[in-house]
């Protein structure tokens, strides 16, 4: 497979890093982040759980973006 090297900011960088499962490489993590779903595709995803299931993902979904905002601790 060839490869080609691309050139990105610092904060795209650690943005990708926090983003990049374990044993995941660059190229994969891209790969999966781009391959996101249409807003189509999630139609009716949520239509079979509970209030309180909703209320802990969405509850998870706010902290996750309250820890997003920190910086890396090296």
């Amino acid at each position: 497979m060839t490869s080609k090297n691309i050139s990105i900011t610092e904060d795209v960088y650690k943005l990708l890093t926090r983003m990049k499962l374990k044993d995941e490489s660059f190229s994969q993590t891209i790969r999966r982040l781009a391959k996101g779903r249409r807003l189509s595709e999630c139609a009716g995803l949520w239509s079979e759980i509970s209030e309180k299931e909703f209320n802990e993902i969405r509850d998870g979904i706010e902290q996750a973006k309250k820890l997003s905002d920190r910086p890396i601790e090296a």
